[in-house]
């Protein structure tokens, strides 16, 4: 049975509360969207949509996460061992394709740390604007991010970035398991289709465009 989004609108315990809202952006770094060393199809594409995002997000002064790969050492998930093994330049800590994508980041910010990154730290990159490292594919999986949210009074989570099918996928779960009310940024997610977006109703997760989430901001 598919849930529709005008129902999870309603809904008391999954309607987004836009003035406790965070926007979390996944793997948007370089070497993910057209032109790095591991591209991702239809990446480039959203870029403009999650650019969208991030102009309402800092104008709204609301939280930003970055949430970012970097292959490092022995601490990879198995399906990216035999790649990495290779030698293939995948989000390298440092690397230049490690960055996130120009058209993204914060006038004025830093270079990604990977070191504080890896240790686990959240980077400020600007007002209300931060990095971190996630070792696998949920961006709650061995993190800090749900006391760094809790911490920020955040009850709303959006979510953007790349390869829907992979990533955001699991931080749209791991967000439903922790009981933050989600909203997919639908056309601001490469990856994505309408059977996913189906699936993720069901986790209580509304949908909407980046549009339509930058004006309720």
């Amino acid at each position: 049975m598919s849930v529709e989004p005008a129902a999870l609108a309603a809904d008391p315990w999954t309607c987004p509360e836009w003035n406790r809202a965070a926007l979390l952006t996944i793997d948007t770094q370089v070497d993910f969207v057209e032109g790095g060393a591991s591209p991702i199809p239809g990446t480039a594409a959203v870029v403009p949509a999650i650019a969208r995002l991030l102009e309402a997000f800092r104008a709204a002064e609301r939280p930003i996460i970055h949430v970012i790969r970097l292959y490092s050492g022995d601490d990879i998930d198995l399906p990216r061992r035999t790649l990495l093994a290779s030698g293939a330049p995948v989000v390298r800590p440092g690397s230049p394709g490690s960055q996130l994508s120009p058209p993204l980041r914060p006038p004025g910010a830093p270079e990604l740390d990977a070191g504080k990154l890896l240790a686990g730290e959240f980077q400020p990159l600007g007002p209300a604007e931060w990095a971190m490292w996630k070792p696998r594919w949920g961006a709650f999986h061995r993190t800090g991010l749900d006391g760094f949210l809790r911490g920020l009074d955040v009850s709303t989570v959006v979510v953007a970035g790349c390869n829907f099918p992979n990533c955001p996928r699991a931080a749209v779960l791991g967000a439903s398991e922790h009981d933050y009310r989600v909203v997919v940024a639908a056309d601001a997610i490469s990856g994505v289709d309408a059977r996913h977006l189906e699936e993720a109703a069901r986790l209580g997760a509304l949908h909407a465009s980046a549009e339509a989430i930058a004006a309720s901001i």
